[in-house]
């Protein structure tokens, strides 16, 4: 790899938008000034551990509005402090807890989630992380039972939208997308903060999306960014949308903005394979440039940035050996769906097939769906020679959203022409039909 400050040299040149950069600021917002009012009063009044749990609510707020992983240390920071001053304080345990496991350090994120329930059964918030950090480690039917008993104490915004997220991993998008339809209504009633509105809008769209949906997956982009503008989940879901329809300079234009909002290893990867898509490689690889120097900048990111940067290496074939060692690293933390995926994907790529299919066969088990999932179960039964399920898995994989990706969706088309026609290649020494050829 080059130097690094070559790299971040070109990456705020091609990530400059008019005047704004990555190194751009934005404007200060409400939580911004929660902050500084809490930081102030802390100073009159150091052992207030009601205002520590305000001030590490404010960061959270502050984490989820800009992606900024540093604000979770403030956030855990004010919040120990809070337990320090007021041990039996179900509300700093629960938001300590959700600090945790946006970490994804999951077994302290339960431990803290099964704390606060102690000392508060009824706080919803509560049962709802603990069903969170239950499904990324693969407990579903525990993540099940914490979110029914979440329902049972309230119907809101975010118990709708982790309803939802249950509902999308076990296969059921339409029920996932009528749950969250209810946590938008649910926000606009609740009048709170626009971040937690612009939330449940973004990933309606994205559950639209998943289904092929492109027209309604915009709209609700577009609502999102209404809501809450820079929003930079809703900039990078909208630039996806855009390059499904083809609109490829909006599509740059709007991972560009996210970037420059937050650089997160997805939009770096996605916009490079756009590049690639439109033949601008040079601009391409420098995404992907990026994409490593986000992963690898400090240990929270190595430790949140497994799952992205072993399906970076594994889609575009370096450094394969890390990414199944990225991938088997995962599978110890998470447990969950794509956590088989990814070390299925991983070995696919270092030509260990039989163990890829057990790996895929377990993300698959759920029922999500998913045109990745299909994807990749479908190229790894070609390898196999199996074509009766490589042929189901990729037309399922087309079936369910025909643009999933720019790269890999017109892979499957291709594979399919392949072995439609019965002109597979196969390698000489395995008989293994030949991914790669199809890069």
């Amino acid at each position: 790899m080059r130097d690094l400050s070559a790299i971040v040299v070109a990456v705020t040149l091609a990530t400059t938008i008019g005047t704004v950069s990555v190194a751009a600021q934005p404007p200060s917002s409400a939580v911004d000034n929660h902050i500084a009012y809490y930081q102030q009063l802390l100073q009159r009044q150091p052992g207030d551990a009601r205002t520590y749990l305000r001030l590490g609510d404010a960061f959270i707020r502050k984490a989820r509005e800009t992606g900024d992983l540093t604000y979770w240390t403030r956030a855990e920071a004010a919040l120990k402090r809070s337990l320090e001053l007021s041990p039996r304080n179900a509300g700093a345990l629960r938001h300590l807890a959700y600090v945790f496991y946006s970490r994804h350090q999951f077994a302290e994120a339960i431990t803290l989630a099964e704390r606060a329930l102690e000392v508060d059964p009824t706080d919803a918030d509560a049962h709802g992380v603990l069903g969170d950090a239950y499904l990324e480690v693969g407990r579903y039917a525990d993540a099940e039972r914490a979110y029914d008993k979440m329902m049972t104490y309230a119907e809101d915004l975010y118990s709708y939208g982790r309803r939802a997220g249950l509902k999308s991993l076990r296969g059921d998008p339409r029920g996932a997308i009528a749950d969250l339809t209810r946590a938008v209504e649910a926000a606009r009633e609740a009048r709170g903060p626009a971040e937690g509105l612009a939330w449940a809008q973004w990933q309606l769209a994205t559950e639209h999306f998943m289904l092929g949906e492109l027209a309604a997956a915009a709209a609700h982009h577009e609502d999102a960014l209404r809501t809450y503008p820079r929003y930079y989940r809703a900039l990078g879901g909208l630039a996806q949308v855009r390059a499904a329809q083809q609109r490829y300079d909006e599509a740059i234009e709007l991972y560009t903005r996210a970037l420059a909002v937050i650089p997160l290893p997805e939009y770096a990867a996605a916009l490079g394979d756009l590049y690639q898509r439109l033949g601008r490689t040079t601009e391409a690889r420098q995404q992907y440039e990026l994409v490593e120097y986000i992963g690898h900048l400090n240990t929270v990111n190595r430790v949140i940035y497994n799952r992205e940067l072993a399906y970076f290496y594994a889609d575009h074939d370096v450094r394969l050996d890390t990414a199944l060692e990225l991938a088997r690293r995962e599978l110890n933390v998470r447990k969950d769906v794509y956590a088989h995926d990814v070390l299925a994907w991983a070995l696919y790529k270092e030509n260990q097939l039989t163990e890829a299919r057990a790996a895929i066969t377990e993300a698959l088990k759920v029922g999500t769906r998913d045109a990745k999932l299909f994807f990749h179960a479908g190229m790894i039964e070609r390898a196999l020679g199996n074509r009766d399920a490589a042929r189901a898995h990729l037309q399922r994989a087309l079936a369910t959203n025909p643009h999933f990706h720019p790269l890999q969706a017109p892979m499957a088309a291709r594979a399919l022409d392949e072995l439609a026609s019965r002109r597979v290649a196969t390698t000489p020494e395995t008989g293994r039909e030949e991914p790669r050829a199809e890069r």
